[in-house]
C-alpha cells in the first residue's frame, strides 16, 4: 500500500494568511496537532500546535510563524512502512503527501492510517493468535506455514520481536480459524515454545474493545 492511498480527502489545509487562531480551530475541528500550509499547490511547511503556542502570536498570519520541522512529508508512491516511520519517528497526528515534483496532494490522517493498519493486519478479523519464541538461527517460516496449513488453517498475519543484545526472538501468530488446539498441538509436537495463545472468545472481545478504545481517542 502507498502513501497516496491513504489520503484523508477532509482535511483542508492552510494557506500563508490564515491566522493561527484559525489554524488552531482546524486542528480542533480535524482532530490533529499539526496542518499543512500550501498556497495552490506549493507544499510550505507543517505546522504544530506547538509551533503557534510557542510564538503566541494568534493574530499573526502562519506564514509569519517559525516552524520548528517545516519540510516533513513523504512523497505519493512511498510503501505505508515509509508514512509509519514518518509518523514514529516525528511523533505526527497528521503527514502532508507530495508527487514527484514536490507538489502538495493531500494529507493522511493518524486515524486513517490506524484503520487500515487494522484491515492489512487482519487485527479485527476472526482468528486466533499464538505466539512462539525462538532462537533466531532456529526461525523457519517455511515450517511455521507448513505447520498452519497441515491442520488445516492459513496464516493471516505474521510479524517479529527481537530481544536487544539477545539471540532470542518471538514471533506472534494470526490465524484464520477459531480453533487453534490443533495448531497448538503441533507446535508442542515440533518442540516450539508457546509463549503465549489467545483463544477466539477472549480473542474477539479484547482486540475490538482495544481497537475501539483506540478509534476513540484518536477522535478526542
Amino acid at each position: 500500500m502507498l502513501a497516496i492511498e491513504l489520503i484523508s480527502e477532509y482535511i483542508v489545509p492552510l494557506k500563508t494568511s490564515d491566522s493561527a487562531l484559525t489554524a488552531i480551530s482546524l486542528m480542533e475541528e480535524f482532530k490533529v496537532k499539526h496542518l499543512p500550509i500550501v498556497n495552490e499547490t506549493m507544499f510550505l511547511g507543517l505546522i504544530s500546535e506547538d509551533d503557534i503556542y510557542a510564538h503566541n502570536q494568534f493574530e499573526d498570519a502562519v506564514g509569519a510563524h517559525p516552524i520548528a520541522k517545516p519540510l516533513i512529508s513523504i512523497i505519493e508512491n512511498q510503501h505505508i512502512y515509509d508514512v509509519l516511520t514518518a509518523f514514529q519517528n516525528d511523533n505526527l497526528s497528521l503527514l502532508p503527501v507530495l508527487d514527484t515534483k514536490n507538489q502538495y496532494i493531500g494529507a493522511i490522517h493518524s486515524w486513517a492510517l490506524v484503520s487500515r493498519l487494522a484491515e492489512i493486519t487482519g487485527v479485527i478479523n476472526p482468528g486466533g493468535i499464538i505466539v512462539l519464541e525462538m532462537n533466531v538461527h532456529d526461525y523457519s517460516l517455511s515450517q511455521i506455514a507448513q505447520i498452519i496449513e497441515s491442520n488445516n488453517s492459513k496464516l493471516i498475519n505474521l510479524y517479529v520481536s527481537t530481544h536487544p543484545e539477545s539471540t532470542r526472538m518471538e514471533v506472534t501468530l494470526k490465524l484464520n480459524t477459531m480453533d487453534i488446539e490443533p495448531v497448538l498441538q503441533t507446535f508442542y509436537r515440533y518442540n516450539y515454545l508457546v509463549r503465549a495463545f489467545y483463544s477466539q472468545e477472549k480473542l474477539d472481545s479484547k482486540i475490538h474493545d482495544n481497537y475501539d478504545a483506540l478509534m476513540n481517542y484518536l477522535n478526542l
